[in-house]
């Protein structure tokens, strides 16, 4: 069975936020939300991408009701002013895609809080971030899709070495944060469930596309790089490689706590279906422990239970 666009259901009534929305998979998610009815908030790190990105997405559905908000995943301070200031104007959310990222830059870098760089903007702060926007979630019974990737695969959660002091390796830490979305994405399901929270956490990740992803993070000059500029038709292009995460967020059938993907080759490119995730990431204690563990880094609780309407 193929699924593709055209097999979105109507979003009308509905509200989505995509970190990360102003190119590349982000993009594309918002804008086939959008062309589907939904209202959707675009975020991204810079102002001026997120006015084109606006200007893209109204030139192609002149009815579409799209907004951009700045939201650098950086600081977990940037997403506590983001979800606070975002409650203040909605009272539900029904779909959040933890979309943006970066890959593999070539030195290790720290943020303000002082955590590595791929680790806090690709995991905690979206960890952080829906936490911070869970009771939005509920009121809607809306769906979470953390966006995972086919490193995840050569994921490791190494808890003596989660910020990448002792040994850094870009590849190896990308796959590291990939991989925590991934478990992020099973273990907040169990959590739903088990606590009563109503919301569906559904997992995805979208092969290997041709986003600047490379380029803005391992470079241009690297070996993957290379490959993305000599090596094409390794690439899906970016509206294919979107398709999981549209198939995440919006298909009656996926399943909460599924994990979605390409059915091609080693799941690099293809349509989008049933993905199979890593041994490693079906750990249930590891995954107990790391939300733990961001719970204490983030300083940032899920409640226990959901509130009594």
């Amino acid at each position: 069975m193929s699924w593709a666009t055209k097999d979105i259901p109507n979003q009308a009534g509905k509200l989505a936020l995509v970190t990360g929305a102003t190119g590349g998979l982000g993009y594309e998610t918002a804008l086939e939300l959008a062309r589907a009815g939904a209202e959707v908030v675009l975020t991204g790190r810079n102002a001026e991408k997120g006015a084109s990105a606006l200007a893209r997405i109204k030139a192609e559905v002149p009815a579409a009701r799209v907004s951009y908000e700045s939201l650098d995943l950086s600081a977990l301070s940037n997403v506590t002013r983001f979800a606070e200031a975002f409650a203040a104007k909605h009272d539900r959310l029904d779909i959040l895609v933890n979309n943006a990222g970066v890959m593999a830059p070539p030195q290790r870098e720290t943020t303000r809080d002082g955590f590595e760089l791929q680790f806090e903007t690709n995991y905690l702060s979206h960890f952080a971030l829906t936490a911070r926007l869970l009771p939005l979630l509920i009121a809607a019974r809306g769906r979470v899709v953390p966006l995972a990737s086919v490193a995840a695969r050569q994921g490791k959660i190494d808890f003596a070495n989660l910020q990448a002091e002792r040994d850094y390796n870009p590849l190896t830490n990308y796959s590291a944060t990939k991989l925590a979305c991934l478990m992020f994405g099973f273990e907040l399901q169990r959590r739903s469930d088990a606590n009563g929270w109503g919301i569906s956490s559904i997992t995805a990740h979208p092969g290997v596309a041709r986003t600047e992803l490379v380029n803005n993070g391992m470079g241009a000059s690297s070996a993957a790089g290379f490959i993305r500029r000599f090596l094409p038709f390794v690439f899906q292009p970016v509206p294919q490689g979107a398709l999981p995460t549209l198939m995440a967020a919006t298909d009656p059938a996926a399943k909460p706590g599924g994990y979605y993907g390409p059915q091609g080759f080693m799941e690099m490119r293809g349509l989008p279906g049933n993905a199979s995730p890593p041994s490693q990431s079906l750990d249930v204690a590891v995954a107990r422990r790391l939300w733990d563990v961001s719970e204490e880094l983030s300083g940032v609780r899920f409640p226990e239970r959901a509130a009594a309407a």
